[in-house]
Protein backbone atom coordinates (compact mmCIF):
# COMPACT_ATOMS: atom_id res chain seq x y z
CA UNK A 1 0.00 0.00 0.00
CA UNK A 2 1.32 3.63 -1.08
CA UNK A 3 1.19 5.98 2.03
CA UNK A 4 -0.40 8.98 1.66
CA UNK A 5 0.47 12.52 2.89
CA UNK A 6 -2.75 14.27 4.03
CA UNK A 7 -3.67 17.36 5.43
CA UNK A 8 -6.10 17.63 8.20
CA UNK A 9 -7.56 21.29 8.51
CA UNK A 10 -9.55 21.57 11.87
CA UNK A 11 -9.53 19.38 14.77
CA UNK A 12 -12.62 19.01 16.04
CA UNK A 13 -14.31 15.02 16.64
CA UNK A 14 -14.91 15.37 12.17
CA UNK A 15 -11.09 15.73 11.68
CA UNK A 16 -10.20 13.34 14.89
CA UNK A 17 -12.21 10.91 13.36
CA UNK A 18 -11.11 10.91 9.42
CA UNK A 19 -7.66 11.16 11.25
CA UNK A 20 -7.90 8.05 13.23
CA UNK A 21 -9.30 5.74 10.39
CA UNK A 22 -5.95 7.00 8.15
CA UNK A 23 -3.26 6.74 10.86
CA UNK A 24 -4.65 3.21 11.83
CA UNK A 25 -4.26 2.32 8.15
CA UNK A 26 -0.54 3.74 7.96
CA UNK A 27 -1.30 7.14 6.22
CA UNK A 28 0.77 10.20 7.45
CA UNK A 29 -1.29 12.55 8.55
CA UNK A 30 -0.70 16.27 9.54
CA UNK A 31 -3.50 18.46 11.52
CA UNK A 32 -3.69 22.04 11.56
CA UNK A 33 -5.71 24.63 13.70
CA UNK A 34 -5.97 28.12 14.04
CA UNK A 35 -6.31 27.86 17.94
CA UNK A 36 -3.18 26.94 20.34
CA UNK A 37 -4.85 23.82 21.27
CA UNK A 38 -6.93 21.62 19.33
CA UNK A 39 -10.96 20.47 19.72
CA UNK A 40 -12.20 23.51 21.82
CA UNK A 41 -15.53 23.61 20.35
CA UNK A 42 -15.94 19.41 21.56
CA UNK A 43 -14.68 20.59 24.93
CA UNK A 44 -17.01 23.45 25.39
CA UNK A 45 -20.30 21.56 24.10
CA UNK A 46 -19.42 19.11 26.91
CA UNK A 47 -19.85 21.58 29.63
CA UNK A 48 -23.49 21.08 29.08
CA UNK A 49 -24.06 17.64 29.71
CA UNK A 50 -21.50 15.19 27.52
CA UNK A 51 -23.57 12.93 25.13
CA UNK A 52 -21.52 11.88 22.74
CA UNK A 53 -24.12 9.92 20.39
CA UNK A 54 -27.57 8.32 21.29
CA UNK A 55 -28.89 4.85 21.83
CA UNK A 56 -31.78 4.57 19.51
CA UNK A 57 -32.30 2.39 17.05
CA UNK A 58 -30.58 3.46 13.50
CA UNK A 59 -33.78 3.72 11.44
CA UNK A 60 -35.09 6.77 14.34
CA UNK A 61 -31.64 8.20 14.29
CA UNK A 62 -30.98 9.01 10.73
CA UNK A 63 -34.00 10.54 10.67
CA UNK A 64 -32.57 13.35 12.74
CA UNK A 65 -30.46 14.48 9.94
CA UNK A 66 -32.20 16.71 7.08
CA UNK A 67 -29.10 15.27 4.61
CA UNK A 68 -29.38 12.01 2.74
CA UNK A 69 -25.48 12.45 2.53
CA UNK A 70 -25.27 12.42 6.63
CA UNK A 71 -28.27 9.63 6.92
CA UNK A 72 -26.16 7.40 4.99
CA UNK A 73 -23.18 8.69 6.67
CA UNK A 74 -24.46 7.37 9.99
CA UNK A 75 -26.26 4.33 8.68
CA UNK A 76 -22.14 3.39 7.86
CA UNK A 77 -20.77 4.83 10.50
CA UNK A 78 -23.67 3.90 13.49
CA UNK A 79 -23.44 4.81 17.47
CA UNK A 80 -22.36 1.60 18.18
CA UNK A 81 -18.98 2.01 15.75
CA UNK A 82 -18.20 5.10 17.41
CA UNK A 83 -19.22 3.96 21.23
CA UNK A 84 -16.65 0.59 19.87
CA UNK A 85 -13.73 3.08 19.13
CA UNK A 86 -14.13 4.97 22.57
CA UNK A 87 -14.25 1.60 24.20
CA UNK A 88 -10.82 0.95 22.39
CA UNK A 89 -9.11 4.61 23.21
CA UNK A 90 -10.29 3.69 27.15
CA UNK A 91 -13.73 5.91 27.53
CA UNK A 92 -16.37 3.15 28.74
CA UNK A 93 -19.94 5.02 28.35
CA UNK A 94 -23.97 4.49 29.45
CA UNK A 95 -26.61 5.18 28.37
CA UNK A 96 -28.96 7.93 29.95
CA UNK A 97 -32.57 7.58 31.25
CA UNK A 98 -33.60 9.79 27.83
CA UNK A 99 -31.16 7.41 25.53
CA UNK A 100 -27.98 10.46 25.43
CA UNK A 101 -25.16 7.74 25.47
CA UNK A 102 -22.17 9.84 28.11
CA UNK A 103 -18.96 8.96 28.95
CA UNK A 104 -18.85 6.80 32.60
CA UNK A 105 -19.91 9.22 35.60
CA UNK A 106 -16.71 10.87 36.48
CA UNK A 107 -14.92 11.19 32.94
CA UNK A 108 -14.63 14.96 32.00
CA UNK A 109 -14.75 15.92 28.40
CA UNK A 110 -10.87 16.82 28.49
CA UNK A 111 -10.21 13.06 29.79
CA UNK A 112 -11.97 11.95 26.63
CA UNK A 113 -10.10 14.56 24.39
CA UNK A 114 -6.59 13.84 25.65
CA UNK A 115 -7.48 9.84 25.11
CA UNK A 116 -7.74 10.07 21.41
CA UNK A 117 -5.47 12.81 21.37
CA UNK A 118 -2.69 10.32 22.49
CA UNK A 119 -4.09 7.40 20.57
CA UNK A 120 -3.51 9.64 17.51
CA UNK A 121 -0.28 10.58 18.80
CA UNK A 122 1.36 7.14 19.20
CA UNK A 123 0.67 6.19 15.56
CA UNK A 124 2.36 9.37 14.74
CA UNK A 125 -0.10 12.24 14.24
CA UNK A 126 1.29 15.75 13.96
CA UNK A 127 -0.43 18.67 15.23
CA UNK A 128 0.78 21.94 14.17
CA UNK A 129 -1.41 24.64 16.10
CA UNK A 130 -1.84 28.40 15.40
CA UNK A 131 -2.10 27.85 11.95
CA UNK A 132 -4.73 29.87 10.15
CA UNK A 133 -6.00 29.05 6.60
CA UNK A 134 -4.99 31.61 4.06
CA UNK A 135 -5.33 29.48 0.95
CA UNK A 136 -5.75 26.27 -0.60
CA UNK A 137 -5.07 24.58 -4.48
CA UNK A 138 -5.64 21.16 -6.01
CA UNK A 139 -2.74 19.84 -3.43
CA UNK A 140 -1.64 22.66 -1.32
CA UNK A 141 -2.86 24.66 1.79
CA UNK A 142 -1.34 28.06 2.49
CA UNK A 143 -1.41 29.37 6.32
CA UNK A 144 -0.32 32.28 8.49
CA UNK A 145 1.24 30.73 11.03
CA UNK A 146 2.18 33.35 13.74
CA UNK A 147 2.87 35.99 10.89
CA UNK A 148 4.88 33.71 8.66
CA UNK A 149 3.20 32.32 5.50
CA UNK A 150 3.56 28.51 4.76
CA UNK A 151 2.36 26.34 2.72
CA UNK A 152 2.45 22.83 2.58
CA UNK A 153 1.70 19.85 -0.19
CA UNK A 154 -0.31 16.93 0.36
CA UNK A 155 -1.64 13.66 -1.69
CA UNK A 156 -5.04 14.72 0.27
CA UNK A 157 -6.56 17.22 1.93
CA UNK A 158 -9.56 17.32 4.24
CA UNK A 159 -10.74 20.48 5.79
CA UNK A 160 -13.26 20.31 9.26
CA UNK A 161 -13.44 24.12 9.74
CA UNK A 162 -16.50 23.84 11.39
CA UNK A 163 -20.09 26.08 11.02
CA UNK A 164 -20.04 29.76 12.47
CA UNK A 165 -21.26 29.15 16.01
CA UNK A 166 -18.99 29.61 19.32
CA UNK A 167 -16.33 31.59 17.46
CA UNK A 168 -14.07 31.76 20.57
CA UNK A 169 -13.61 27.73 20.19
CA UNK A 170 -12.28 28.86 16.29
CA UNK A 171 -15.90 28.03 14.34
CA UNK A 172 -16.42 30.83 13.31
CA UNK A 173 -17.45 30.73 9.38
CA UNK A 174 -14.40 33.32 8.08
CA UNK A 175 -13.56 30.30 5.62
CA UNK A 176 -16.69 30.92 3.65
CA UNK A 177 -15.57 33.76 1.67
CA UNK A 178 -12.29 31.90 1.02
CA UNK A 179 -14.53 28.93 -0.82
CA UNK A 180 -16.98 30.83 -2.86
CA UNK A 181 -13.84 32.66 -4.41
CA UNK A 182 -12.96 28.77 -5.73
CA UNK A 183 -16.44 28.48 -7.33
CA UNK A 184 -17.70 26.61 -4.21
CA UNK A 185 -20.97 26.65 -3.55
CA UNK A 186 -21.62 27.66 -0.23
CA UNK A 187 -25.22 28.63 2.01
CA UNK A 188 -24.91 31.46 4.44
CA UNK A 189 -24.39 30.00 7.68
CA UNK A 190 -27.88 30.53 10.05
CA UNK A 191 -28.17 29.59 13.47
CA UNK A 192 -29.90 26.19 14.35
CA UNK A 193 -30.63 24.51 17.83
CA UNK A 194 -31.24 28.32 19.12
CA UNK A 195 -33.44 29.85 21.74
CA UNK A 196 -37.18 31.26 20.22
CA UNK A 197 -36.95 35.15 20.59
CA UNK A 198 -40.73 36.29 21.41
CA UNK A 199 -42.38 39.33 20.34
CA UNK A 200 -44.33 40.62 24.20
CA UNK A 201 -45.67 43.87 25.14
CA UNK A 202 -44.46 42.79 28.72
CA UNK A 203 -41.31 42.18 30.31
CA UNK A 204 -39.76 38.65 29.91
CA UNK A 205 -37.31 39.16 32.54
CA UNK A 206 -40.07 38.52 34.41
CA UNK A 207 -40.08 34.81 33.96
CA UNK A 208 -36.28 34.42 33.34
CA UNK A 209 -35.02 30.88 34.30
CA UNK A 210 -38.92 29.31 35.47
CA UNK A 211 -38.47 25.71 33.59
CA UNK A 212 -41.76 24.15 31.66
CA UNK A 213 -41.07 20.90 32.40
CA UNK A 214 -43.28 17.99 30.39
CA UNK A 215 -44.00 20.09 27.92
CA UNK A 216 -44.91 19.37 23.86
CA UNK A 217 -43.54 21.82 21.30
CA UNK A 218 -45.15 21.42 18.03
CA UNK A 219 -46.16 22.41 14.33
CA UNK A 220 -48.26 21.36 11.95
CA UNK A 221 -45.70 18.44 11.01
CA UNK A 222 -43.75 17.86 13.97
CA UNK A 223 -43.08 17.52 17.76
CA UNK A 224 -40.87 17.30 20.46
CA UNK A 225 -41.60 16.24 24.18
CA UNK A 226 -39.47 17.28 26.87
CA UNK A 227 -38.28 20.42 29.14
CA UNK A 228 -38.30 24.34 28.44
CA UNK A 229 -36.96 27.26 30.25
CA UNK A 230 -38.01 30.61 29.96
CA UNK A 231 -35.37 33.30 29.48
CA UNK A 232 -35.07 37.25 29.41
CA UNK A 233 -36.07 36.89 25.62
CA UNK A 234 -37.81 34.18 25.59
CA UNK A 235 -37.56 30.34 25.45
CA UNK A 236 -34.98 27.79 24.94
CA UNK A 237 -34.57 23.96 25.45
CA UNK A 238 -34.43 21.04 23.47
CA UNK A 239 -37.97 21.28 22.38
CA UNK A 240 -37.60 24.32 21.33
CA UNK A 241 -34.22 23.34 19.37
CA UNK A 242 -36.05 20.63 17.55
CA UNK A 243 -38.33 22.93 15.98
CA UNK A 244 -35.88 25.59 14.73
CA UNK A 245 -35.78 24.35 11.17
CA UNK A 246 -40.25 24.47 11.18
CA UNK A 247 -39.46 28.30 12.24
CA UNK A 248 -37.07 28.88 9.66
CA UNK A 249 -39.72 27.27 6.60
CA UNK A 250 -41.92 29.86 8.29
CA UNK A 251 -44.19 27.36 10.07
CA UNK A 252 -46.44 28.51 13.40
CA UNK A 253 -45.10 26.85 16.51
CA UNK A 254 -47.21 25.69 19.54
CA UNK A 255 -46.75 24.84 22.99
CA UNK A 256 -48.80 22.12 24.96
CA UNK A 257 -48.65 22.73 28.36
CA UNK A 258 -50.02 19.84 29.69
CA UNK A 259 -49.61 16.56 27.36
CA UNK A 260 -50.91 14.08 29.77
CA UNK A 261 -54.60 15.44 29.66
CA UNK A 262 -56.90 15.99 26.96
CA UNK A 263 -58.62 19.78 26.50
CA UNK A 264 -61.88 17.85 27.94
CA UNK A 265 -60.04 17.03 30.87
CA UNK A 266 -58.41 19.85 31.28
CA UNK A 267 -62.25 21.89 30.89
CA UNK A 268 -63.79 19.63 33.66
CA UNK A 269 -61.16 20.48 36.10
CA UNK A 270 -61.18 23.89 35.81
CA UNK A 271 -65.05 24.31 35.79
CA UNK A 272 -65.52 21.87 38.45
CA UNK A 273 -62.86 23.29 41.02
CA UNK A 274 -63.06 26.10 42.93
CA UNK A 275 -61.05 28.61 41.44
CA UNK A 276 -58.82 28.87 38.60
CA UNK A 277 -55.78 28.97 40.76
CA UNK A 278 -56.93 25.50 42.72
CA UNK A 279 -57.57 23.97 39.04
CA UNK A 280 -53.65 25.22 37.80
CA UNK A 281 -52.50 23.65 40.96
CA UNK A 282 -54.67 19.97 40.74
CA UNK A 283 -53.14 19.85 36.91
CA UNK A 284 -49.35 20.45 38.75
CA UNK A 285 -49.14 23.50 36.32
CA UNK A 286 -45.62 24.91 36.88
CA UNK A 287 -45.09 28.83 37.85
CA UNK A 288 -43.50 28.57 34.44
CA UNK A 289 -46.21 27.44 32.26
CA UNK A 290 -48.93 29.76 34.92
CA UNK A 291 -46.33 32.69 33.70
CA UNK A 292 -46.47 32.24 29.69
CA UNK A 293 -50.09 31.89 29.96
CA UNK A 294 -50.60 35.13 31.59
CA UNK A 295 -47.91 36.47 29.42
CA UNK A 296 -49.88 35.91 25.96
CA UNK A 297 -53.92 36.13 27.68
CA UNK A 298 -55.45 39.01 28.69
CA UNK A 299 -56.84 38.98 32.09
CA UNK A 300 -60.33 37.87 30.39
CA UNK A 301 -59.22 35.09 28.48
CA UNK A 302 -57.21 33.49 31.64
CA UNK A 303 -60.19 33.60 33.58
CA UNK A 304 -62.07 32.50 31.20
CA UNK A 305 -62.67 28.85 31.30
CA UNK A 306 -63.60 27.91 27.56
CA UNK A 307 -60.96 29.79 26.35
CA UNK A 308 -58.50 28.72 29.02
CA UNK A 309 -58.65 25.44 28.56
CA UNK A 310 -57.94 24.74 24.75
CA UNK A 311 -55.07 27.72 25.15
CA UNK A 312 -53.13 25.50 27.59
CA UNK A 313 -53.52 22.66 25.07
CA UNK A 314 -52.38 25.01 22.05
CA UNK A 315 -50.76 28.21 23.32
CA UNK A 316 -49.08 30.04 19.80
CA UNK A 317 -45.79 31.14 20.62
CA UNK A 318 -44.92 34.26 18.76
CA UNK A 319 -41.46 34.18 17.54
CA UNK A 320 -40.06 36.70 16.43
CA UNK A 321 -36.32 35.44 15.50
CA UNK A 322 -33.50 32.97 16.89
CA UNK A 323 -30.58 34.03 18.60
CA UNK A 324 -27.26 35.30 17.08
CA UNK A 325 -25.30 32.86 15.25
CA UNK A 326 -22.36 33.17 17.67
CA UNK A 327 -24.45 32.32 20.48
CA UNK A 328 -26.22 29.41 19.55
CA UNK A 329 -25.18 25.14 19.90
CA UNK A 330 -24.71 24.41 16.05
CA UNK A 331 -25.14 26.41 12.44
CA UNK A 332 -27.02 25.21 9.23
CA UNK A 333 -25.58 26.17 6.13
CA UNK A 334 -22.42 25.50 4.41
CA UNK A 335 -20.57 23.68 1.76
CA UNK A 336 -23.61 22.74 -0.48
CA UNK A 337 -24.80 19.48 -0.98
CA UNK A 338 -24.27 19.90 -4.73
CA UNK A 339 -20.67 20.63 -4.48
CA UNK A 340 -19.58 17.85 -2.93
CA UNK A 341 -19.27 13.78 -3.87
CA UNK A 342 -21.15 10.99 -1.82
CA UNK A 343 -17.85 11.09 0.17
CA UNK A 344 -18.29 14.41 0.64
CA UNK A 345 -15.00 15.17 -1.80
CA UNK A 346 -15.04 18.27 -3.97
CA UNK A 347 -16.58 18.02 -7.43
CA UNK A 348 -14.25 21.14 -8.49
CA UNK A 349 -11.09 20.01 -6.20
CA UNK A 350 -10.55 15.94 -6.37
CA UNK A 351 -8.77 14.67 -3.69
CA UNK A 352 -10.14 17.67 -1.41
CA UNK A 353 -12.95 16.71 0.84
CA UNK A 354 -15.46 18.84 3.36
CA UNK A 355 -16.73 17.13 6.44
CA UNK A 356 -18.27 18.21 9.78
CA UNK A 357 -20.32 20.87 10.42
CA UNK A 358 -18.95 23.21 7.82
CA UNK A 359 -21.46 21.03 5.00
CA UNK A 360 -24.79 22.16 5.36
CA UNK A 361 -27.02 19.61 7.09
CA UNK A 362 -28.89 20.11 10.46
CA UNK A 363 -29.48 17.39 13.23
CA UNK A 364 -30.99 18.15 16.90
CA UNK A 365 -28.76 18.20 20.07
CA UNK A 366 -28.02 14.84 22.15
CA UNK A 367 -25.38 13.41 20.23
CA UNK A 368 -26.74 13.88 16.70
CA UNK A 369 -24.03 16.40 16.19
CA UNK A 370 -21.12 14.57 17.19
CA UNK A 371 -22.43 11.52 15.59
CA UNK A 372 -22.73 13.35 12.58
CA UNK A 373 -19.50 15.09 12.17
CA UNK A 374 -17.23 11.71 12.85
CA UNK A 375 -19.53 9.85 10.50
CA UNK A 376 -18.75 12.28 7.73
CA UNK A 377 -14.97 12.39 8.79
CA UNK A 378 -15.22 8.15 8.69
CA UNK A 379 -16.82 8.30 5.10
CA UNK A 380 -14.21 10.94 3.54
CA UNK A 381 -11.47 8.46 5.19
CA UNK A 382 -12.79 5.59 3.61
CA UNK A 383 -12.84 7.06 0.62
CA UNK A 384 -9.39 7.71 0.70
CA UNK A 385 -8.27 4.18 1.98
CA UNK A 386 -10.18 3.05 -1.11
CA UNK A 387 -8.16 5.11 -3.70
CA UNK A 388 -4.96 4.20 -1.54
Amino acid sequence: MHHLSIGIVGTGPAALMAGTALLESGHNVHFFDQLKAPARKFLVAGHGGFNLTHSEMIDEFVNKYDSELLRESVRDFTSADFIGFLKVIGIETYVGSSGKIFPVKGVKPIEVLNAWLDHLRKRGAEFNMEHRLIDFSANSVVFDAKGTLKEQVFDRIIFALGGGSWSRTGSDGKWVDLFRTKGIAVRDLTASNSGFELRSNKKLHVLEGLPIKNCKVYSDRIEKYGDTVLTTYGIEGAPIYALNAEFRHGQSIFIDLKPDLSVDAIRDRLINAKNGTEALKTMKLSRGAIGILKMYLTKEEFLEKEILAPRIKKLALPVRGIRPLNEVISSVGGIHSLAIDTNFQLHAFPGIYCIGEMVDWDAPTGGYLIQGSVASGMKAARSILGQS
